[in-house]
């Protein structure tokens, strides 16, 4: 049985205060826990209980994979010194520095790749980009596998894309064989009660659901009821307001504005990736 206020307060908080709350099916933990989702930035000094890890590891392994092909892998960063290392090349984001455990989350050909060698087949199929596409999903599957799981236990998480930043460097300070892409980051660690992070309002679904084929001309609405909503969101945390659409258009509107992810196709070639 759903709490009606409860579920109202937690659709709000998704959508904002304009959204109507459709009638929903019978509530669970599992639904307020994904809805309660946002990005932590700010962490406790307070070590994560023994037996995370692997939990955190097996939850992710337990998301799909593409024909069970399992292209990736996870490399868990506790280093102080490296996860300074890390966070200079993200963009010097400082919660790298101070989660206490960070996640790189890579698309891995290698281990297929070796496997192949050993048995004296060909592997041509490692050279297009397919190959590469289905380590970057696999790695997503997991990832988000393992937020869940950590979210349930009380933990929190952020994913840093800045790791994508500077690839060649990023695979020298993890020691990547050719092959193998660091695809995005993970902090991971308990919030700092003193500096809470607020879940922060997505695009209404007329934006993004499409009912039998897709429809662009009913997004522009929905796009405008969001930079209200956005509006809203950023002035209740005592924040800038700035207009979303305008926002992300800058953040395409020139290849700089990528933070030196323009040269991406070539720094995936230069760490094994030929993407024909």
């Amino acid at each position: 049985m759903q709490n009606n206020g409860h579920v109202d307060a937690l659709w709000t908080g998704r959508y904002g205060e304009a959204a109507a709350r459709p009638l929903l099916p019978d509530w669970n933990p599992v639904l307020t826990q994904l809805l309660q989702h946002r990005s932590v930035r700010n962490y406790a000094d307070r070590a994560l209980p023994d037996g995370v890890l692997p939990l955190l590891v097996a939850a992710a392994q337990s998301a799909s994979s593409s024909s069970n092909l399992q292209v990736w892998s996870v490399i868990a960063v506790e280093d102080a010194a490296r996860k300074a290392r890390l966070a200079s090349l993200a963009g010097n984001q400082t919660h790298v520095r101070k989660a206490p455990l960070f996640l790189a989350w890579l698309a891995d050909l290698a281990r297929l790749h070796l496997l192949a060698q050993e048995q004296q087949r060909n592997a041509v199929a490692f050279d297009y980009l397919e190959m590469l596409l289905l380590g970057v999903i696999d790695a997503a599957l997991a990832a988000q596998n393992a937020v869940v799981a950590l979210e349930s236990l009380g933990l929190c998480t952020v994913y840093i894309g800045g790791l994508r930043n500077k690839p060649e460097e990023v695979a020298a300070e993890l020691g990547l064989p050719p092959g193998v892409f660091a695809v995005f980051g993970m902090c991971v660690g308990y919030e700092d009660p003193a500096r809470p992070a607020a879940v922060k309002p997505r695009l209404p679904q007329e934006a993004v659901l499409h009912r039998e084929q897709y429809s662009l001309d009913v997004q522009i609405p929905a796009v405008g009821d969001y930079d209200r909503a956005m509006a809203g969101f950023y002035a209740s945390q005592g924040l800038p307001q700035p207009d979303w659409s305008s926002h992300s258009v800058a953040r395409v509107s020139s290849a700089e504005s990528l933070h030196g992810r323009d040269r991406l196709a070539a720094a995936l070639r230069q760490l094994g990736f030929r993407l024909k």
